[in-house]
C-alpha cells in the first residue's frame, strides 16, 4: 500500500503550539508544519521560543515536516537584501526543529509590471537562496502563490530549472493554482512533477476563489493524488485548509474546521488506496 506522511500547518488550528500538536495528534498526524507559534512568525521566534517549541514537539513524539517561512513574500523591486537574512533565520529554525525543508516564495511585483520584467531580479535572488540552502544542508520548497513570479506552472518550472539546484524544489498547492485560473492537473502536473517534493493540501472554487476542503472544489485533487500515487510519491501531505480566513501571510481554520479538512482529505486518499501515517 502507498503511504504518505500526514502533516499540517499548526497555526491554522490555534496560536498555542500545545493546542496545535494536540489536535494534529488526535487527527493521526505525527508531524507539524511550523509557520508561527504563540502568534509570532517562525522567522521571528527567539532561541528560547524555538527551544520550547522543539521540546513540545518532541514531548508529543512528533516531528516538524517543514518550516513555512514567509521569505519571498515581498515586492522584488523594493527588496534590499533583507530576505536573505530572513532565510538565514528560517534555516536556523529548521535546524533547531529538526526539519530539512524550508518553504519560500518568488516575490511580488508592482501593479502594471509584467512578470517578464522582474524575472532577472527574481532569479538572482533565488540563486542566492539556493546557494545558502546548499551550504546549510536544507531544501527550499517553492510554493506557487497568487501574484508572485512563480504563480503559474510555466513560471514555476522556469524558476526551478533556471536556478538548477538540488536545494530548490516544488511545494505543490492545488488551491493556489485554481485562484490564478490554472487547472492544476491538466495545466501543470506533467510540467512540474519532476520537481515536486511536497504536497500542500487545500482546494478552491474557480468562480469565487473560495478555499474549500480537499475534493470540494475545482483543484482536480483526486486526479492529482491518483497520479502522485501512480508515480510513486512517498512524501509529506500537509494540510493548510484556510477555511475560516486567509490573508497575505497565511490563513486560519480553527480546530473544528481543521478537522473537517482533515477528514475530507482522508476520504480522498482512502478512496485511492493511499494510507496516511
Amino acid at each position: 500500500m502507498t503511504a504518505w506522511t500526514l502533516s499540517g500547518f499548526g497555526d491554522e488550528i490555534d496560536p498555542d503550539p500545545a493546542v496545535q500538536l494536540a489536535v494534529l495528534s488526535a487527527l493521526g498526524a505525527r508531524h507539524i508544519e511550523v509557520r508561527s507559534a504563540w502568534g509570532t512568525n517562525v522567522v521571528e521566534l527567539g532561541d528560547a521560543q524555538l527551544d520550547a517549541l522543539a521540546e513540545a514537539v518532541d514531548a508529543r513524539g512528533m516531528a516538524v515536516s517543514a518550516v513555512a517561512s514567509p521569505v519571498g513574500k515581498v515586492d522584488v523591486t523594493t527588496e534590499d537584501g533583507g530576505e536573505l537574512d530572513r532565510l538565514r533565520a528560517a534555516v536556523a529554525a529548521a535546524h533547531r526543529l529538526g526539519s530539512r525543508y524550508v518553504r519560500i516564495f518568488s516575490f511580488y511585483r508592482p501593479a502594471g509590471v509584467a512578470p517578464a520584467e522582474i524575472r532577472a531580479a527574481v532569479l538572482a535572488r533565488m540563486r542566492a537562496f539556493a546557494a545558502l540552502a546548499e551550504d546549510s544542508g536544507v531544501v527550499l520548497l517553492h510554493e506557487n502563490e497568487k501574484d508572485i513570479y512563480g504563480d503559474v506552472p510555466r513560471r514555476v518550472a522556469d524558476l526551478v530549472e533556471s536556478v538548477d539546484s538540488p536545494a530548490l524544489r516544488v511545494a505543490w498547492d492545488n488551491a493556489n493554482f485554481v485562484q490564478v485560473g490554472v487547472r492544476p492537473y491538466d495545466d501543470g502536473y506533467a510540467l512540474l512533477r519532476p520537481h515536486l517534493e511536497y504536497l500542500q493540501v487545500k482546494d478552491a472554487i474557480a468562480a469565487s476563489a473560495e478555499v474549500v476542503p480537499a475534493g470540494h472544489g475545482d483543484g482536480q485533487l483526486l486526479r492529482t493524488l491518483t497520479a502522485l500515487r501512480d508515480d510513486g510519491y512517498a512524501g509529506f501531505a500537509s494540510l493548510e485548509p484556510h477555511l475560516a480566513s486567509q490573508h497575505e501571510l497565511g490563513g486560519f481554520s480553527g480546530p473544528a474546521e481543521f478537522g473537517r479538512a482533515a477528514r475530507a482529505f482522508v476520504n480522498l486518499t482512502a478512496s485511492i488506496g493511499v494510507h496516511l501515517r
